[in-house]
């Protein structure tokens, strides 16, 4: 018996260790109270924007390393699933994130891969900080606590960083972030999608004045770089009572290459939609004086076209954002005032596009209605703006939409449809010309 002793412990050891969860196996040293204060560094990373829509904006992780027991890890609030049940919740707003932790090396690789920067700002914490730190950075990863609901501005995977950091540091980081912002969150989304103008102008299009109040630093922190710069301004008050800076040091380990400079300031196109506005929708007009004076079939499909575009570019996503505020969470799009724009009867100019360019009187007088409507409505739009519930910042849209509505209306006003040939000649004779050949 006594023998059997060391074989009946290393089995019951190895029973136990069977019964344990794999994530607490593979719980960091700073999780289950291992690692020292002293021996924990935390860093900031920061990534660069990527070429595609979702990375435009940057990346922001942390790393905890205990230098004594040699291990580290990256802790990135931005994973999700890209398969056909993230974009049903992300089509009805409710889309779920979640943190995983991983190999910063190997993260750091894949960034510099994609050709994205990759900076760190080591946190000057207090020993015990870091090991606050690194415990809820750990506990955040478990199952039970590592989903969270997405939200772009409000809770994403920069914003849950910011939260940890000033978490440890008694909301000091909060304190000295609670000053105005440099401009709202449409001005920052603007200039991070420069990039890429026609996405710009859909976003722009899709979101409603709850992006257009004034705002504070700490609000503007949902954004990696915006985070990164009121870091390193940071200065906190250590357990001594002095001020110290909170970044230690900084690392740039890779600089992107040939990647076009975040503008500081949003771009200002708004000349320029107002310019493409006013061509479009005069264009219209000249279609259909020219259309009167030859009545020929070129002005008439030219203009069933111009239609048939607007109804693409214009009411495809003003019905878009109609349902997205009657149907789902995206509470940035909810009483959008570019309903007054693009909506639902925007989509008609799509069909009855089509049915002109074949030279249906029915269409032509229909969308007469249809454009005296939409132009209306733009009108109204605008005059309302001088009500202060009415503060959306959309004179962009405004620029670009309107000319071309009130462009339509006067074409389809002035225009003449041609009945073709083949129709005239089934046409009756007149009297007059009865009695002659008679």
């Amino acid at each position: 018996m006594p023998r059997l002793a060391p074989v009946m412990t290393c089995l019951l050891g190895l029973l136990l260790l069977a019964a344990t969860p794999a994530r607490a196996q593979n719980m960091p040293p700073w999780g289950t109270g291992e690692s020292r204060g002293e021996d924990l560094i935390i860093y900031l990373v920061t990534f660069g924007p990527g070429d595609d829509v979702a990375s435009w904006w940057g990346h922001g992780s942390l790393v905890v390393e205990d230098q004594r027991l040699r291990q580290s890890r990256l802790y990135n609030y931005g994973m999700f699933s890209f398969d056909e049940r993230m974009l049903a919740r992300y089509a009805m707003g409710r889309l779920e994130f979640w943190v995983d932790d991983t190999s910063a090396s190997g993260t750091f690789r894949f960034y510099r891969s994609q050709n994205r920067d990759v900076r760190l700002q080591e946190l000057a914490l207090t020993p015990a900080q870091r090991v606050e730190l690194g415990r809820l950075l750990a506990e955040n990863v478990l199952p039970e606590n590592r989903n969270y609901v997405y939200h772009h501005y409000n809770d994403n995977c920069v914003t849950r960083l910011r939260d940890g950091i000033d978490k440890v540091l008694g909301g000091q980081l909060h304190q000295s972030m609670d000053v105005p912002g440099r401009m709202t969150l449409r001005d920052h989304t603007r200039r991070y999608t420069d990039v890429g103008p026609p996405m710009s102008l859909l976003l722009d299009f899709l979101m409603n004045d709850e992006i257009d109040k004034p705002v504070t630093r700490w609000q503007e922190a949902f954004l990696p770089d915006e985070l990164e710069r009121r870091v390193a301004e940071m200065q906190v008050v250590g357990d001594d009572g002095q001020k110290r800076p909170l970044v230690a040091k900084t690392l740039n380990l890779y600089t992107a290459q040939g990647r076009p400079a975040l503008p500081e300031q949003p771009p200002k196109y708004g000349p320029v939609l107002l310019l493409l506005g006013v061509a479009f929708g005069g264009g219209a007009v000249g279609l259909a004086l020219w259309g009167r004076r030859s009545g020929g079939r070129a002005p008439r499909i030219l203009l069933g076209l111009q239609n048939v575009l607007v109804g693409l570019v214009f009411g495809i996503p003003g019905f878009a954002l109609f349902i997205m505020w009657l149907f789902t969470d995206h509470t940035v799009t909810y009483r959008n005032e570019n309903l007054f724009l693009a909506n639902p009867l925007t989509v008609l100019a799509l069909p009855l596009g089509f049915q002109l360019m074949f030279g249906s009187e029915k269409a032509r007088e229909r969308m007469r209605l249809l454009w005296r409507v939409l132009a209306g409505l733009g009108v109204l739009g605008l005059v309302l703006k001088v009500l202060p519930p009415f503060d959306q910042d959309n004179w962009r849209l405004i620029a670009l939409i309107l000319p071309i509505s009130l462009g339509m209306a006067g074409a389809l006003t002035l225009a003449r449809v041609r009945v073709p040939v083949a129709d005239r000649t089934a046409e009756p004779l007149a009297p007059s010309l009865k009695a002659s050949g008679s």
